[in-house]
């Protein structure tokens, strides 16, 4: 978790294995563009950075945060995966809709986990701001994506 004392991407160079023979998913969540995109620049440069090829790594796009289970649901069908990350970002507004989505989110990511047979990387941002998202997407405290893609090589050799 990012803090003033702590960068998301402190790691990503840490005890990295060769990603050079992995395929990888990524759903990434279309609401929030401009936050998801980048989440998506980071994941996806981080894994070339450790050798995954681009035609390896397989973006599929749905359109928000809650549909990324559905999404990595399907790709988890598909047995040439070694991990999938999946990218959304979630801003708290007005209404409990924050609560609803990130729980849902987060509950079926698990089940996910506890139930396929191949990892799914958890990469949603649940922020207050909008000013939070962009500090964790490539800002001041790093990119969860490029840490959701260095789990990803490191969970797919576990």
């Amino acid at each position: 978790m990012a803090t003033e004392l702590h960068n998301l991407t402190d790691l990503v160079d840490v005890n990295i294995p060769d990603a050079s023979n992995m395929n990888f998913g990524i759903v990434v969540a279309d609401w929030n563009h401009e936050i998801t995109g980048a989440l998506l620049q980071g994941a996806v440069d981080t894994l070339e950075q450790h050798g995954a090829l681009p035609e390896n790594i397989h973006v599929k796009h749905v359109p928000g945060s809650f549909e990324l289970i559905y999404g990595a649901q399907q790709m988890s069908k598909n047995d040439g995966f070694d991990a999938i990350i999946i990218l959304g970002s979630v801003i708290r507004g007005e209404t409990p809709h924050f609560d609803y989505i990130c729980q849902g989110v987060t509950y079926g990511i698990a089940h996910l986990n506890a139930t396929q047979n191949i990892p799914v990387i958890y990469g949603l941002l649940t922020t207050n701001d909008l000013q939070q998202a962009k500090e964790r997407s490539g800002g001041k405290l790093g990119n969860k994506g490029a840490e959701c893609a260095a789990d990803a090589i490191m969970m797919a050799k576990f």
